[in-house]
């Protein structure tokens, strides 16, 4: 309860300083760069040496790709029978193929499911939609966009990321005995300010315009990635026999809101911003309930 209360603190905190408190120009760049480079690869050094093989492990991942090619699937297949535009189908793919794995992700499981489950959120996030957003991402924006896409920019976005860096020396650490404790101590703090500004930028980068002609699209698209997603995972999971934390987490990873690096690429790449950041905003609102209701009704 006290970590959900910390989340919602922090959202509340971040809306209210955006409305009230005139914060200085740049700050949600300069919490977004901490974040990124530095609490984000600090958490994953911190978690993954920790991280025990199982082979079940395949599942966390395995969900971001279902979430996001059947997002593909199902919107490159219905988009043209409803008369959209190449722009809104690309945009819908990316915003609800792509969730929020990190930012809400890793609070909202560390709350639900504790450090066993923070862990896999971030394997799920760091070997599944990560690499998805760079990779495919980049794919499917190039292509709805009227574009060619760029395999060797893709190649380096991902080896040059500092959280993919961080994974493998903590795959490595993790092989060899883990980090020394005077290590570990210092990685765990700096990756604990993750959740507080990570969500605090959330807040303050908050926005919800819902315009009659994107009401419908939007509903779809948010039906897919906070609803029919996150079923379709618990029906491979189950079919495959995966369960307990592993099951969840997974689950509850592939129903987290849209993720806001694919609302950015979507506006960078000309795909119906004003769309993509209508799913983003009503995504993050309904999410936190429907989130927890997921976890409850995972038991």
């Amino acid at each position: 309860m006290t970590a959900l209360l910390l989340l919602f603190a922090c959202l509340a905190l971040g809306a209210l300083s955006r409305r009230y408190a005139s914060p200085p120009a740049g700050i949600v760049h300069g919490l977004n760069w901490w974040v990124i480079n530095v609490a984000l690869p600090a958490l994953v050094l911190a978690l993954i040496p920790r991280v025990k093989l199982d082979p079940q492990l395949w599942f966390p991942v395995a969900t971001m790709w279902l979430t996001f090619f059947g997002a593909w699937l199902l919107f490159g297949l219905l988009g043209p029978r409803l008369g959209w535009s190449r722009q809104r189908i690309g945009a819908l793919v990316l915003v609800c193929g792509l969730g929020n794995t990190s930012f809400m992700g890793y609070p909202l499981v560390e709350a639900l499911r504790g450090k066993e489950g923070l862990a896999l959120a971030v394997v799920a996030d760091q070997l599944g939609c990560f690499p998805l957003l760079a990779s495919a991402g980049i794919v499917v924006a190039s292509l709805y966009a009227g574009r060619a896409p760029q395999p060797r920019l893709i190649v380096r976005r991902i080896l040059a990321f500092p959280a993919f860096l961080a994974l493998v020396a903590g795959i490595a650490a993790g092989a060899l005995g883990g980090w020394p404790a005077w290590l570990d101590g210092v990685f765990a703090p700096i990756g604990a300010t993750l959740t507080p500004l990570a969500l605090f930028s959330v807040g303050l980068q908050f926005k919800l315009r819902l315009g009659e002609r994107q009401l419908a699209a939007a509903a779809l698209g948010l039906g897919w990635k906070l609803a029919l997603a996150p079923l379709a995972c618990w029906l491979l999971g189950r079919a495959a026999g995966v369960g307990g934390t592993v099951l969840a987490v997974g689950v509850l990873q592939a129903a987290m809101a849209p993720m806001i690096s694919a609302a950015i690429l979507a506006d960078e790449y000309g795909l119906e911003p004003p769309l993509a950041n209508t799913v983003l905003g009503a995504g993050i609102v309904l999410s936190l309930l429907t989130v927890p209701l997921g976890d409850w009704l995972l038991g």
